[in-house]
């Protein structure tokens, strides 16, 4: 007598528990590995960021290498147009209307924006330059380069007339409401003369030059009250921001479309900021305003406590 054995076919899918478990495992994953891949980007950017920094110290201690003063804070934001003697011919130095963000571009390899695009006309050129969009200009963290939409000139005499977009800047200069050379001004100083660095008394290392200012990222892309010249304004909000205050997180508020007049980021814990000796450090929120409103000014005497 012959047995027979008889074999059970093998599973062809998998039974709707096991689907379930699967599917839990990896979203289990995806929420373990988000945290990790966000933090990634986060340094990446940050880092990204500290680079924009260095290279804008470089820039500024290569401007007085050239010139034998650090870039000047300009005057104010509606005689802030970039300062030309002729087409392509911008003036350097004592003179310059446009801030500091216009002043450095020939030592952050933007010499062709610095002249004024290839413009036909002195105006052509001005309207070029504030509507440049440099990559150095934006921190990542907070958002990609853009130009802010064209609008009809808004600089009265002083502007190149038309309707162009500005170029915006997520950096700026550090100030004190007392503008007066009494020692409490910032490194890049208000006027239309630069500082030389022998002006720093408080030590280069402990006195901020350029730092990321505070914005209200809901109105990233449209006209803020301080992102609206450009980064070729001078003494502007856009360019310049008070020390009489620490700096704190860019915020969503939905009633005021600016960030105070304050230093800040879209960084977790603190700002980014260029020293005048050209270092790149990083402030937590948490910094005194004593100690911030001392690492602001150039030659006031404070100490900075731990």
């Amino acid at each position: 007598m012959s047995v027979h054995f008889t074999r059970n076919k093998a599973r062809l899918a998998f039974t709707l528990i096991e689907l379930l478990v699967v599917i839990a495992i990896i979203a289990i994953l995806i929420g373990l590995l988000l945290p990790a891949v966000q933090k990634v980007r986060e340094a990446a950017a940050r880092s990204q960021c500290v680079n924009n920094l260095k290279q804008m110290g470089l820039a500024a201690h290569n401007h007085h290498d050239t010139l034998k003063n650090l870039p000047s804070g300009g005057i104010g934001w509606t005689d802030a147009v970039p300062s030309f003697s002729g087409t392509g011919n911008p003036i350097a130095g004592d003179g310059q209307r446009a801030g500091w963000g216009f002043q450095i571009l020939p030592y952050i390899e933007q010499d062709a924006v610095w002249k004024g695009g290839g413009g036909a006309t002195v105006a052509d050129c001005q309207r070029k330059a504030i509507g440049a969009v440099l990559k150095v200009y934006f921190c990542p963290s907070r958002r990609a380069p853009q130009a802010l939409p064209a609008v009809a000139d808004w600089y009265g005499a002083a502007g190149p007339g038309g309707t162009y977009p500005h170029g915006p800047i997520d950096y700026a200069s550090s100030h004190n409401t007392v503008s007066a050379r009494d020692g409490r001004h910032g490194a890049i100083a208000y006027g239309y003369r630069g500082i030389p660095l022998t002006e720093i008394k408080d030590g280069t290392s402990n006195t901020i030059m350029i730092g990321e200012k505070r914005m209200n990222i809901r109105f990233i892309g449209t006209y803020q009250s301080d992102d609206n010249e450009g980064y070729t304004s001078g003494w502007d909000h856009d360019v310049s921001r008070s020390i009489n205050n620490p700096p704190k997180a860019d915020w969503t508020d939905p009633n005021i479309n600016h960030g105070e007049n304050l230093f800040g980021s879209s960084h977790s814990g603190g700002v980014n900021f260029v020293m005048a000796d050209g270092s790149v450090r990083f402030l937590t929120l948490s910094i005194t305003q004593a100690n911030f409103f001392a690492m602001g000014t150039v030659a006031f005497g404070e100490v900075i406590s731990d």
